[in-house]
C-alpha cells in the first residue's frame, strides 16, 4: 500500500486510532489525541464488534461497529488494545459470592487463575444465547460462566442467578 492509499484510507475512517508510547489506545480527534478505553457493547456473542471508545470520564468518543471498517493502522491499534484488555474471562469455578452493603463480592477461579471482583447488588448476570451467564464487574471486566460445565458447589452458589 502506498502512502497516498494509506492517507485516503485514513480520511475515510470513522475514527483514527493509534497506540501511545505508554501503551494506551488513543483516538485521534479534532482536538488532538484522546486516551480511550474499549467497552464492548451488546451483543456479547460478537465480542470484537460494536465497540464503544470512551474517554477517562466514560464519555463515548466513537462507536466502532466493525473493526474491518478501520484503516490498517487503526485496526492494528484496536486489535492490540482488545488483546491487552482480555475482555472476557472464562470462569471455571465459583468459590464464594457474598453480599455486602450495595456490593456483591465474587471469588472465582478462571482459566488464568483466581480472581476476586465486585458487582453492584442491582447488577445481575445476563443470560447468553448459548445458555451461559455474563457478568460485568464494577471495573468493566467481563466474566463468562457456562453453568453446565461448573461443579455442583459452583452451581449451588449460582442458583439465584439461573432461570
Amino acid at each position: 500500500m502506498t502512502a497516498l492509499e494509506i492517507e485516503r484510507e485514513e480520511e475515510s475512517e470513522v475514527v483514527r486510532l493509534r497506540t501511545a508510547p505508554d501503551g494506551r489506545l488513543l483516538a485521534i480527534t479534532e482536538r488532538g489525541p484522546v486516551p480511550v478505553r474499549v467497552r464492548q457493547c451488546f451483543p456479547w456473542s460478537e465480542p470484537h464488534r460494536h465497540l464503544s471508545l470512551r474517554d477517562t470520564e466514560e464519555k463515548e468518543i466513537a462507536l466502532v461497529d466493525d473493526p474491518a471498517s478501520l484503516g490498517a493502522a487503526s485496526r492494528e491499534a484496536l486489535e492490540r488494545a482488545l488483546a491487552e484488555a482480555g475482555f472476557v474471562l472464562e470462569v471455571t469455578r465459583v468459590e464464594s459470592i457474598e453480599e455486602e452493603v450495595e456490593i456483591r463480592q465474587w471469588r472465582v477461579e478462571t482459566r488464568h487463575g483466581p480472581r476476586s471482583f465486585q458487582t453492584h447488588l442491582d447488577d445481575w448476570p445476563r443470560t447468553l444465547p448459548s445458555g451461559g451467564l455474563l457478568i460485568r464487574d464494577v471495573a468493566g471486566d467481563l466474566y463468562r460462566l457456562t453453568v453446565t460445565e461448573l461443579d455442583k458447589r459452583s452451581r449451588d452458589l449460582l442458583w439465584a442467578f439461573v432461570d
